[in-house]
């Protein structure tokens, strides 16, 4: 009866298809992401490069390596690439330090750096993969450690203190670049991984209760900075008084996004009709931090409440994944990366209509970038990876 039930067990963690709505999510949003990067970058590219398609090709690339990544990352046990987890952030951390040295300056941000003749690249983006990483290892190394008989706040502050330790440390080195937006996915996700690694109400409580302090630094890290309160400002104006403040000046780009999004209305003006994309919109941010605001315009309301509904539904699939993995590294590892993903795109859709104030939090598969591009691909071939061992076969 015991061998039997043995039997069973192996034949119910087996590895099977991966989940097919995260997988279709994956490749629609990829197909999708590209067009809408090609559409936003054409005038950029064509003033900049004589070639409409410059930024295409490169996204087209940076996804062909990136789905080479994922693959890997896929095929992989992601219980052997979790013992990696510890030097991958090790390295990271590294990066992050030489970025503040000898990174490439571009808008008073140092987020860049070039190693050898490869791409320049930008090691916040991979920390977000790296904390994702070592605290799903570290979350069910720990798992049982936490609140055993006893003084349960003693429990509780043997694994706050260490868990403060490595984020705070890479919170640190990113906010130094400064990159205020990546450190607060970085903070949200691994926050809520503390969170969901507790036992009891008491674990629950006692972290809710650091939420002021976080607040806090929050605030401290925004005034230190003149360009953060100014973008605060403009919210503010927004948001009490229903106009931008300064709108040839600080509110500059968030009155052509508004511009761009009103006169989409309801279904959009069809695709390839956006008039912001035609440098109107700060710089190159069209095909980075706002294409979510030309696919306003081009799409409608209706464009953009499909595009939320996607990424609702990608939420409950990946934490379902998350609920049904095979162990507790599973567990941690789906939840984080849902929770990064999801929560980086709705702080970017939440700042292109004016919810949040403004900052440069890339959009999952409808930004252009190297780094995130790539990182996005490898966090989806992991998650996809976990949904293979689930319960469900």
């Amino acid at each position: 009866m015991s061998s039997k039930k043995r039997v069973k067990r192996k034949q119910t963690y087996d590895h099977h298809f991966p989940d097919k709505a995260v997988l279709a999510f994956v490749i629609v949003m990829a197909i999708f992401g590209t067009i809408m990067i090609y559409d936003a970058s054409v005038y950029m590219a064509t003033q900049e490069f004589g070639n409409q398609f410059h930024f295409l090709i490169q996204q087209l690339a940076w996804l062909l390596f990136g789905g080479i990544a994922g693959l890997i990352a896929y095929f992989v046990d992601y219980k052997k690439l979790l013992k990696f987890s510890l030097p991958f952030l090790g390295i990271i951390i590294i990066l992050l330090a030489l970025v503040l040295v000898v990174g490439e300056e571009i808008n008073f941000s140092k987020r860049w750096i070039q190693l050898g003749s490869l791409p320049s690249i930008q090691p916040a983006e991979f920390a977000k993969l790296a904390i994702v990483m070592y605290f799903s290892s570290w979350f069910a190394k720990n798992e049982n450690k936490n609140f055993k008989k006893g003084d349960n706040k003693n429990e509780f502050t043997k694994a706050l203190i260490p868990f403060l330790a490595v984020l705070g440390l890479v919170a640190l080195l990113v906010l130094l670049e400064p990159d205020l937006g990546t450190t607060m996915v970085i903070c949200i996700t691994a926050l809520i991984m503390f969170l969901l690694s507790g036992k009891n109400k008491e674990h629950r409580n006692r972290l809710l209760t650091l939420i002021p302090v976080i607040f806090l630094l929050g605030i401290a890290a925004i005034v230190v900075e003149p360009y953060r309160m100014s973008r605060i400002q403009t919210y503010f104006e927004l948001i009490f008084k229903g106009e931008v403040a300064d709108p040839r000046g600080s509110g500059y780009q968030m009155q052509q996004i508004l511009i761009g999004i009103g006169s989409g209305g309801f279904f959009g003006k069809g695709f390839g009709q956006s008039r912001q994309r035609f440098g109107y919109l700060v710089e190159n941010t069209a095909f980075t931090d706002s294409t979510f605001a030309v696919l306003l315009e081009e799409f409608g309301l209706a464009g953009g409440i499909i595009m939320v509904t996607a990424w609702i539904l990608f939420l409950t699939r990946g934490l379902k994944i998350s609920l049904s993995a095979r162990d507790s590294e599973g567990k941690y590892l789906a939840a984080g990366i849902t929770i990064w993903l999801t929560s980086q795109a709705f702080l970017n859709m939440a700042a292109n209509v004016g919810l949040i104030p403004l900052t440069g939090i890339p959009l999952p598969f409808l930004t252009y970038g190297g780094s995130s591009t790539i990182v996005t691909m490898i966090a989806f071939g992991l998650l996809l990876n976990v949904s293979r061992y689930s319960k469900n076969a």
